[in-house]
């Protein structure tokens, strides 16, 4: 029986497979932040272990940067200094590499993960983050993990891993101009459930993805940890290898005609087993946006929201809205637009398609962060960052902040606000607010109205 991509991938960092079908994986690369790899590493110096490899790790400032214009404070976040210092420091003694605020590489990690060339085809790489699987969409093997974890690989160049089950999502039909990889996605969350992939490795494939961009890619495989799935997964093509040559840590001349000689094996054989194989066509999806405080509470942005369940009797409080309730028309107090979702150079594009020579209206306060460094200087030569000023939003620096509150600068409380982000927890963007998740162009053409509105429009 032919093999799966996932099953590639685990087998050619196998070293060493134990009775109860878990295995110790070689770690390829690893990557921290400071909110999280602070404490990993600040525990590695108490403890006086060493890095088996630090020429394999790589570390960034994101989670609680400063991401006001010009970084007017390093971090808003009561205490966070300490993180941010404790990173330098543990850095420092251990000689890894550190793109702190004011490098010109620094950016959210998964981000600058793929710009950067640290993730290609045919790796592990972890990190200890929920949404290191955004990675998969390069071909890599890449999940998040937690503190212990961290430490156990840094320590020793592995990690124990436990089999799971193997989920194929085959994505098919043509996909509408004004349609989105987050539409998708959320499509499949909201069809499905958030813990379908309980257990699962879920690879993306099909003739929708051949059309994707590899920034598509990564939104896609972004949200699979909303899925509950270890992790999310696409085959590298041409594309991938397009995208990932002459990048800085990608594989260099001989190195790379071997490597990527090897990449275009990795895929899933013809007759590889899936245990769950699904077929959804793009063209029947329509804009999305979520309404509750899940990613699965999401409908098409012209529908209503769903019959009271005993379930939703606190989600409906929470978000101050009622069943039968159009979310179309509901009115905005914020726009976002950033996150390691949708955050990439191609989503600005969009968005300032959508912006270009329109105004956002004056009581919603809308606000565009970069997802690096790299980013918003590409954006900045191309002039996307004057269509955003001039069109109402705020331009700031690279980092998680108004996607993942944690004490910093925030939106208002009880504020309702239409993000680019991934979640819309309760308190996700601080206290009391209610987040809608869409896409870049249906979070700018909403804030163009002042309310959630349908994207098809601005393409009419």
């Amino acid at each position: 029986m032919g093999q799966t991509l996932y099953q590639k991938l685990r087998k050619l960092h196998e070293v060493r497979q134990f009775d109860d079908g878990s295995s110790l994986i070689l770690i390829d690369r690893i990557m921290l932040h400071e909110r999280t790899g602070s404490v990993a590493l600040s525990n590695m110096l108490s403890e006086n272990r060493n890095i088996a490899a630090p020429e394999t790790v790589f570390s960034t400032i994101d989670h609680i940067v400063d991401t006001k214009p010009g970084r007017p404070d390093i971090s808003r976040m009561p205490g966070g200094m300490i993180f941010i210092e404790e990173m330098h420091r543990a850095s420092q003694a251990f000689g890894i590499r550190l793109y702190g605020a004011d490098d010109d590489r620094q950016g959210i990690v998964h981000v600058i993960a793929p710009e950067q060339g640290i993730v290609f085809p045919g790796i592990t790489i972890v990190c200890p983050d929920s949404h290191t699987c955004t990675l998969g969409a390069m071909g890599a093997l890449a999940w998040g993990i937690g503190s212990t974890d961290c430490e156990h690989a840094l320590a020793t160049r592995t990690l124990r891993v436990p089999q799971f089950k193997q989920m194929r999502i085959r994505l098919t039909g043509k996909k509408p101009q004004w349609l989105t990889a987050k539409d998708i996605v959320i499509n499949l969350i909201s069809r499905f459930g958030a813990d379908f992939g309980t257990g699962f490795v879920i690879e993306f494939a099909g003739s929708a993805i051949e059309e994707m961009e590899i920034e598509e890619r990564l939104t896609l495989c972004n949200m699979g940890v909303e899925f509950a799935a270890f992790t999310a997964i696409i085959a590298p093509d041409h594309k991938t290898i397009e995208y990932t040559r002459g990048r800085p840590f990608a594989p260099k001349d001989e190195d790379a005609l071997i490597a990527e000689a090897h990449w275009a094996s990795l895929i899933s054989d013809v007759d590889a087993s899936f245990d769950v194989d699904l077929e959804v066509d793009v063209a029947e999806i329509a804009p999305m946006i979520t309404w509750g405080t899940s990613p699965e509470h999401a409908i098409a942005i012209d529908e209503v929201l769903p019959d009271q369940r005993s379930d939703f009797a606190d989600v409906f409080k929470y978000i101050g809205l009622k069943p039968h309730e159009p979310i179309r028309g509901q009115a905005i107090d914020g726009a976002f637009i950033g996150s390691c979702t949708n955050s990439r150079l191609s989503d600005l594009r969009r968005a300032a398609n959508i912006l270009k020579g329109r105004k956002v209206k004056s009581e919603i306060r809308a606000i565009c962060a970069p997802g690096s460094k790299e980013v918003k200087i590409s954006a900045e030569a191309e002039g996307l960052d004057k269509i955003f000023l001039d069109a109402g939003f705020e331009w700031h620096e690279a980092g998680c902040a108004f996607c993942f509150y944690a004490g910093g600068e925030t939106f208002p409380p009880g504020s309702r606000v239409i993000s680019s982000t991934n979640r819309n927890f309760e308190g996700r963007q601080g206290p009391g607010v209610c987040t809608h998740i869409a896409s870049p162009e249906t979070v700018a053409w909403s804030a163009i109205n002042g309310h959630i509105s349908d994207v098809r429009e601005a393409y009419e």
